[in-house]
């Protein structure tokens, strides 16, 4: 096991066990360097790499307040690296677009109308009514598919399209220069925006699903991108 994997496991341990939780500090590096019997360039390499993972965030205040302060971001990982994946063409757009038919499906079957979350869906919909130009409502429309998610009260769904929203909409965008009119387009996802929000503040969570999937699959189609599969 190379040294900083040592530095993980130990921090993954204190953090299982409760000895260390969100807001509070880990040892110095010079401390948690000598505990564990490792360089203190081991301790910062491995600190380095869960501030990348979002778990740390590292070297804040001075003082009694310096430290690293552990934190709970799981999108941030996730996200920049399947960014990068999609980058490389070795996560096809297709396979995205699958993956967020599964998840958002299930989320919008699951979804309750007393979900706080829907409020801010229902707000993000007003404010993509206004004038924006493609790129300011692409990131509205985003938005709304991430509070319907969060709607359904699963924190790993949660994480899983938080760290989908940047592939998402870098694939919204890119596909725009395929679409033969983007105001009617924009129109057309307004109004599906809003029938997959009344289903689901009908309590039709069937409904809500199917409304869903006809949508994301449709804009992917619409740009003419059909269904690959390998």
């Amino acid at each position: 096991m190379r040294t900083h994997q040592l530095v993980l496991h130990w921090i993954e341990d204190q953090l299982s066990g409760g000895q260390v939780a969100v807001g509070g500090r880990l040892p110095a590096e010079r401390s948690l360097a000598e505990q564990l019997g490792v360089s203190r360039t081991s301790v910062r390499e491995a600190i380095r790499i869960l501030e990348a993972m979002g778990v740390v965030r590292a070297g804040v205040g001075s003082g009694p307040d310096a430290g690293t302060v552990v934190i709970s971001d799981p999108t941030a990982a996730l996200g920049s690296a399947l960014r990068l994946h999609v980058a490389t063409q070795h996560l096809p757009v297709a396979d995205i677009v699958e993956t967020r038919v599964l998840l958002e499906s299930w989320a919008a079957a699951r979804a309750k109308p007393g979900a706080p979350e829907l409020d801010l869906a229902a707000t993000l919909l007003d404010d993509m009514d206004s004038d924006h130009g493609v790129d300011d409502f692409l990131a509205l429309d985003v938005r709304f598919h991430l509070a319907v998610a969060d709607a359904a009260g699963n924190a790993v769904v949660s994480a899983m399209m938080g760290s989908l929203r940047e592939a998402i909409q870098g694939y919204a965008e890119k596909l725009t220069a395929n679409l033969p009119d983007w105001d009617a387009t924009a129109a057309r996802l307004r109004t599906e925006h809003r029938e997959i929000l009344a289903a689901i503040m009908n309590d039709d969570g069937g409904r809500a699903a199917k409304l869903v999937a006809a949508h994301i699959e449709g804009y992917y189609k619409e740009a003419g991108l059909g269904r690959e599969h390998h």
